[in-house]
């Protein structure tokens, strides 16, 4: 749990302590009063009066910063369901993805496969889940042609692991109009991913 949860949970805890001295009887107090200081003034009745409504209201207070402050940990944060949908979005998003690669074989238009699906994901989170908070690990064993990435989120312990295999696409090259490499035409490669994905870490 995190901080956030921590202080709306103790701010219901108070508001139910006010809330249960709101309630304790008149005659009480006074005898509690009157055992401790026999000498102290009686209270009026409308002191309880008063000091009831002071409790009850800071309650209301308590109860309604305790809601706000559930909702706003609620957006900042991933839920299980969101994330799993997210996931499976993105990857179905990316199974077929194509683009081209520089001589060098990195790929243009992206920095890197691990930005690329952390994009998905995000582009696809529903619900209130937050634009950030994902996480998206490589794999020690990875290569340009085949990689695995497990995925991860701020607020829920669920992970998930994608799986990457990038295929030669030679009907996606693109060769960019008037450019001229050092032998003739400038070419770049076209490549296709396939993605599978499971759950639990890689």
């Amino acid at each position: 749990m995190d901080a956030l949860n921590k202080l709306n949970v103790l701010s219901l805890v108070l508001s139910a302590v006010l809330v249960a001295m709101a309630c304790v009887k008149s005659d009480r107090v006074r005898s509690w009063r009157e055992n401790i200081n026999p000498s102290a003034p009686d209270l009026p009745d409308s002191a309880f009066v008063a000091a009831r409504v002071v409790f009850l209201g800071l309650a209301g207070v308590g109860v309604y910063l305790a809601v706000q402050g559930f909702g706003v940990s609620d957006d900042a944060s991933w839920s299980d369901g969101e994330l799993t949908s997210a996931v499976q979005q993105a990857t179905d998003d990316l199974n077929g993805y194509t683009f081209q690669a520089d001589d060098g074989g990195a790929p243009l238009g992206f920095p890197g496969y691990a930005t690329l699906i952390e994009d998905k994901v995000l582009e696809n989170r529903g619900g209130d889940a937050p634009g950030y908070g994902v996480t998206v690990d490589p794999a020690e064993t990875n290569t340009p042609a085949k990689a695995s990435f497990t995925i991860t989120a701020d607020g829920t312990d669920t992970a998930f692991c994608t799986h990457l295999t990038r295929t030669r696409s030679k009907k996606d090259d693109y060769t960019p109009p008037g450019i001229t490499g050092g032998e003739g035409t400038l070419t770049y490669q076209g490549y296709r991913l396939t993605m599978s994905l499971e759950k639990g870490e890689c």
